[in-house]
């Protein structure tokens, strides 16, 4: 069950506040303390977002505290941010740029101890003013979670700041209430913020307007007119020098979990009461405590071909590099629905759609050899790329004599619209929303602990993985998953540009 100590709440405005999401009142200076700022997520995403974000008007004033275990300088620890943005940044800085940016870089190894880091942060801090706030990113594997956040107190970093988490936030419900429980001794759940970097997406936010802001749409989003949903993320990506955060953690708790979980609360969730954090939370809690035991029986594990022979991985792991699996919403909107959920490794394309497909129409006013349900249900499919495209596939008919149908589709993308050069990087909204305090796009704890406990089934008793050749869509067994419907991916057309 999930812990009865999560009587500690968030510190939300009333429920009647104005809504945060665009929220524009002027942000306080802020120290970001970012551990694990040498690896691959500091370069990829982190650094280069900090960067845009300073250099544009929507940040406050920041400075940046890089802290790793690599004993570097500060000098080198720039170098290695500006290689960073050059190589992987969306948005590049010209010299002039990048000097003003590097100028509020410094790093302090964490061979250093507390002293060392405390004596950065407020150095830091002494050049931002009195009002400064602190902003702590853990980049950092889950098994150093508690060592930084030890370190935080015993740096006395703790009043005054907000600490951001990565996932997966345990590993099951024992390691997620025992990991929650020890944040809550150093930091009040008010200044956690546990990130999905999906939630993020302008897509996925878009899904909230799609749903509710549409009479054409919310009264048909249910089961009586919905007959089921897919959110299928496959990676064309391997390991990626991972070995050993993949082999501990496998494709369910890497992706499952955290991101697909989340996308699946968004879909499923009833309209809350404001666009706040304090509705929306609670909205996506009753989701994930609606959810049906995830039984070893409604799943495909999977394990791309050579996989054993990656370095670092042992050559007899059970590790599923693909999951395929079936759940169930034990609900008044959504009984009887199921939703299909699939992710994988070294898949045949790199995508991230939610698919719905609608109950199909009667059939009988149409002749036999009309074309009528010959490629599948209507769909509703959002791509989660950040072209934010939205498709709505239909029956219409073919032009000439006689009654000929075919499929057609009505497609928008966010980039047609005069605001597309407006979009934010999901980690850029999510650190922007964190320095905020504004909690719609991350999860909680009562969320994690909900989720950890309906995978139980599944982590006692997994079923075995079976192989599937690189550049697949996995193996043959997820036809027989989703029978007598089929899989999305691969689309039959591509995506107009």
């Amino acid at each position: 069950m999930v812990s009865p100590r999560r009587a500690q709440t968030i510190a939300y405005p009333a429920t009647g506040a104005r809504p945060r999401l665009r929220d524009t009142e002027p942000l306080a200076p802020h120290v970001i303390v970012l551990f694990g700022a040498t690896g691959d997520l500091a370069k990829r995403k982190l650094l280069p977002g900090m960067a845009y974000l300073e250099r544009s008007s929507l940040a406050p004033d920041i400075r940046v505290v890089g802290t790793a275990m690599e004993d570097i300088t500060t000098d080198e620890f720039r170098a290695l941010a500006r290689a960073a943005i050059e190589s992987f940044g969306m948005h590049k800085l010209d010299d002039e740029g990048w000097a003003q940016f590097a100028e509020r870089l410094t790093y302090v190894p964490q061979s250093a101890g507390p002293e060392g880091l405390s004596s950065a942060v407020k150095g830091a801090q002494e050049l931002l003013g009195p009002d400064c706030r602190r902003l702590h990113y853990l980049s950092v594997p889950p098994r150093a979670a508690e060592a930084v956040i030890t370190m935080l107190r015993d740096s006395d970093l703790v009043a005054d700041s907000r600490v951001v988490m990565e996932k997966p936030f345990g590993s099951d419900l024992a390691s997620a209430i025992r990991l929650n429980d020890f944040v809550h001794e150093v930091f009040d759940e008010s200044q956690i913020f546990r990130i999905d970097h999906f939630l993020g997406k302008e897509a996925a936010q878009n899904i909230l307007a799609f749903r509710f802001a549409n009479g054409l749409f919310e009264p048909i989003w249910n089961r009586n007119f919905i007959d089921h949903v897919q959110i299928d993320i496959p990676e064309t990506l391997g390991l990626d020098l991972r070995a050993n955060f993949y082999e501990s953690t496998g494709a369910y708790k890497d992706m499952v979990v955290t991101h697909l979980m989340q996308v699946l609360a968004f879909v499923a969730m009833e309209p809350p009461t404001a666009l706040e954090p304090r509705a929306i939370s609670e909205e996506k809690n009753k989701v994930f405590r609606s959810l049906l035991p995830i039984h070893p029986s409604d799943v495909v594990r999977g394990q791309y071909v050579g996989y054993r022979d990656e370095e670092g991985v042992s050559r007899e792991s059970d590790t599923e590099t693909f999951i395929a699996l079936k759940v169930g919403l034990d609900n008044w909107r959504w009984a009887g629905t199921p939703f299909y959920l699939r992710t994988g490794k070294r898949m045949a394309e790199g995508m991230r759609i939610i698919s719905i497909a609608f109950k199909e129409a009667p059939r009988t006013m149409f002749p036999t050899g009309s074309g009528v349900s010959s490629q599948g249900p209507d769909h509703l499919t959002f791509d989660l790329a950040e072209s934010g495209r939205v498709s709505l596939s239909f029956y219409g008919k073919r032009p000439g004599p006689g009654m000929r149908l075919e499929k057609l589709s009505m497609q928008f993308s966010t980039q047609e619209t005069e605001h597309g050069g407006d979009v934010l990087e999901a980690y850029e909204r999510l650190i922007l929303d964190a320095m905020r305090g504004d909690h719609t796009l991350f999860n909680t704890a009562e969320g994690i602990e909900s989720l950890w406990e309906r995978s139980a089934p599944l982590l006692d008793d997994p079923p075995p993985v079976k192989s599937y050749p690189q550049g697949t869509w996995g193996p043959n067994a997820i036809h027989q998953l989703i029978a007598p419907s089929a899989w999305r991916l691969p689309f039959e057309r591509a995506w107009r540009e």
